[in-house]
């Protein structure tokens, strides 16, 4: 097939793609597509399987007959694109889906001079093939590894909310971005063995840590969300993250990466290996988003029955999650440059008392660090109370360009002294005795109850109260881990 000729099959399909972005205004009908919907549904199926025939045939040495395919796959998707925009109900994000998809099949070259690439236009194309920065280091490389079958590149759509997630990472998040990826490295010998046990892809393990906790162990949410991947205390019960001598199991990195593992695994199965969905679930509850997919687990997360009935946070997280992990697999593509860190473990024997707040000021901005090292020392050492003298002999874990550095600079001379001075400052405390006044008549609390509905949890129903917090409410029913049940009923602070 000649670049001309390419050109003139590929181009009319970027520019079918064009025009079904300005005609595509027409909401999706309520209920079931209409059976001329399904028919361009199926037309952009077999226009796909033609794309993968193509593939084999090419790959088998029949160029001649690949090209043949090739040639009416994209035809077909070209037409039914067009039809698409000018068709009440039809569902556009499904046919940018698959443009994006055959764009970034990265080994689907084909036989003789044909490349699916070559002729698009660069804001249309796929992202390089070639290796970049962040594609030569060993744990990009085994990111791109297959998610029950396919690769993770062909999960991510390019489409708006993840592209204006992605500008999102690169503008406002982007310092919480380069802090998440920092405080990662330093994790990754106990967070990415899960992973790659439970043959996930790294960069997926990234993505929700970025969005969820930034990589800080000891991050709590507003509804009582903990650890590095914000478990719920019960649904990290479920996966075994409970107490250990006192100890909450989410706030330890390998045990809440492995958890973490086990339920994508768990809800990629329930929706049919749907990537989208089963992160919505993660955010927003299995339960919930598969009481709005139903039977249909291969409807699109961005269908309009299906995403205009998800909170808007869910709607927000799910691109967000693809987004970062999409930017540890490519960040030269986005001119993006991820510090380089040394995050191999290690480990040091105290050879004096010392907490891991005195740690920090003697170990200072030691090897580039200039946000200094208490983070770190945090995340790798999550058991222990930061402010809390560990007596001489106590094993501090931390990362093993310290090793040389602690023994240097904080067993004698005069940073250790620093910061042990520092530490053990007395703040003086000022007695203060109110003026005695007449005080004012209490009014009386007025209460009303509430009988808890299927689906409600605390946060809910806090939030339709508007004027209490969760925990005035828990306290108020002598609630367990902000636990509620159907049928249950709850006394509630009347705020009118």
């Amino acid at each position: 097939m000649s670049v001309l000729l390419r050109c003139l099959r590929v181009a009319p399909l970027a520019a079918a793609m064009t025009l079904l972005a300005a005609c595509a205004t027409t909401p999706s009908a309520a209920g079931k597509p209409s059976a001329q919907v399904n028919a361009l549904y199926a037309q952009l199926d077999q226009a796909s399987q033609g794309y993968e025939v193509a593939l084999q045939q090419s790959r088998q040495g029949n160029v001649q007959a690949s090209q043949i395919t090739l040639t009416q796959s994209l035809d077909q998707l070209k037409a039914a694109a067009a039809r698409c925009g000018s068709t009440p109900g039809c569902d556009s994000q499904r046919f940018y889906s698959v443009f994006d998809h055959l764009l970034r099949l990265k080994d689907g070259d084909f036989g003789g001079d044909q490349d699916l690439d070559s002729d698009i236009d660069p804001s249309q194309a796929a992202l390089p093939t070639g290796k970049t920065g962040a594609a030569s280091l060993p744990e990009a490389q085994r990111s791109v590894t297959l998610l029950h079958g396919q690769k993770l590149s062909e999960l991510i759509a390019m489409n708006g909310p993840v592209k204006a997630a992605l500008e999102m990472w690169l503008t406002q998040w982007r310092p919480a971005l380069m802090d998440a990826y920092v405080n990662y490295q330093y994790m990754r010998f106990e967070m990415w063995p899960q992973y790659q046990a439970a043959d996930l892809p790294e960069a997926l393990l990234f993505g929700i840590m970025a969005k969820e906790s930034g990589g800080k162990v000891h991050a709590v949410s507003r509804s009582g969300a903990a650890g590095p991947l914000q478990f719920m205390y019960a649904t990290g019960t479920r996966f075994g993250l409970t107490s250990d001598g006192g100890f909450d199991l989410r706030y330890d990195p390998s045990e809440s990466a492995r958890a973490n593992a086990e339920y994508i695994n768990e809800q990629l199965g329930q929706f049919n290996n749907n990537l989208e969905l089963t992160i919505a679930a993660y955010n927003g509850g299995e339960g919930r988003v598969r009481r709005v997919v139903g039977d249909d687990t291969s409807v699109s997360f961005y269908d309009p029955r299906i995403y205009n009935q998800l909170s808007q946070e869910t709607r927000d997280y799910v691109p967000s999650v693809l987004a970062a992990a999409w930017l540890f697999l490519h960040p030269d593509s986005y001119n993006l440059k991820f510090p380089k860190v040394d995050g191999a473990p290690g480990k040091v024997t105290l050879k004096r008392a010392a907490s891991l707040s005195e740690l920090t000021v003697c170990l200072g901005s030691s090897n580039g660090m200039n946000d200094g090292w208490f983070r770190t020392l945090r995340n790798l050492n999550p058991r222990l109370d930061p402010q809390a003298q560990q007596p001489a002999g106590s094993d501090i874990h931390l990362p093993k360009s310290l090793e040389r550095v602690y023994a240097s600079r904080c067993v004698s001379g005069p940073w250790p002294i620093l910061a042990n001075d520092l530490h053990t400052a007395v703040i003086p405390v000022v007695a203060y005795t109110p003026t005695p006044s007449s005080p004012a008549p209490k009014a009386e609390r007025r209460y009303k109850v509430y009988k808890v509905r299927r689906g409600d949890s605390l946060a809910s129903v806090v939030r339709k109260l508007q004027c209490s917090s969760m925990q005035e409410v828990a306290d108020l029913n002598g609630l367990k881990h902000h636990s509620i049940s159907p049928g249950q009923t709850l006394k509630l602070p009347d705020c009118r």
